[in-house]
């Protein structure tokens, strides 16, 4: 079965694609010079693959210098993106390709067999390996400049992607945790009375009762106020001692005294307020009571 692409790190996607440019690269120059050589008959018995020898160490050369480009994209992708920064890099490229040109004019020129001379090293030598290889290496640090450059990128996106995983994470933990804390019902009610609000305070509510599209909410002090809502909604946002006795009927009860057990079954608050409780609710009435 084939391995396919995704399935690979992108540690390794990087490492496979620079590898594949460098191999690209030298087969390309040695097919190149193989061509020369035949078609302006330089010598008759070179093969592809004497040329390839010759390739191999230069190129060698060329890969251990990327190494210093290698730590500068990286150190470059920790700081803000300059064009003083792209500059940098441009003088680092042109850089090497000199190192390298000298580096590579040297060794030839041992190789050679030829007494050393900075005359003929600088006239002959490392203009012709310029023309011959500062090109392609130029390519081929810029390539590699653009491949590590977007590999560094991706990384520290995942890495900040991954922190933000865990914050997210973090929060939600402790959302919950003061979720549980903290008791989300409503300690007021909010009363619209012409141009004013009303503020009531829960403790304040002894009953409410539905009144059409509007309920009226009952205090201690038997002063009674009319609220637009449904006691569905209400019921939601009280405190759990505020009971549903009736469909048209919550009671706080806290403030009920005594429940009348009649064939209309009701119950009496400290003000001495009725309040009728259905046969469907009677059984979560006594049960309430039960409980306390």
């Amino acid at each position: 079965m084939l391995l396919k692409l995704k399935d690979i790190s992108n540690s390794k996607q990087s490492v496979l694609i620079i590898a594949l440019i460098i191999v690209i690269a030298i087969t390309f120059e040695t097919f190149q010079q193989l061509y020369y050589i035949k078609r302006f008959q330089i010598a008759d018995d070179i093969t592809f693959f004497d040329i390839l020898k010759t390739q191999s160490y230069r190129w060698l050369i060329w890969l251990i210098f990327s190494f210093i480009l290698i730590k500068f994209v990286k150190a470059q992708t920790t700081r803000k993106k300059t064009t003083l920064g792209l500059f940098k890099l441009i003088g680092i490229i042109f850089s090497l390709i000199f190192i390298n040109m000298i580096t590579i004019s040297l060794i030839q020129m041992m190789l050679s067999n030829n007494e050393f001379s900075i005359t003929e090293l600088f006239s002959e030598y490392i203009p012709f390996f310029t023309y011959q290889k500062a090109p392609i290496y130029t390519l081929g640090y810029i390539a590699i400049s653009l491949i590590l450059y977007l590999y560094f990128e991706n990384e520290k996106l995942q890495i900040e992607v991954q922190q933000l995983s865990e914050l997210k994470l973090t929060n939600s933990k402790l959302y919950q945790k003061l979720r549980s804390q903290v008791d989300e019902k409503s300690t007021v009610l909010n009363i619209k009375i012409g141009n004013k609000r009303k503020i009531i305070p829960v403790d304040q509510i002894s009953w409410i009762e539905a009144d059409d599209y509007c309920v009226k909410v009952h205090t201690i002090t038997n002063k009674t106020y009319t609220m637009r809502s449904s006691l569905k909604a209400l019921e939601e946002k009280l405190n759990t001692n505020f009971l549903r006795v009736h469909r048209k009927a919550i009671v706080n009860m806290d403030l009920a005294t005594e429940l009348h057990l009649a064939n209309t079954p009701n119950l009496i608050l400290q003000n001495e307020t009725e309040v009728p409780v259905s046969k469907s609710n009677l059984k979560t009435v006594k049960d309430f009571l039960n409980s306390i």
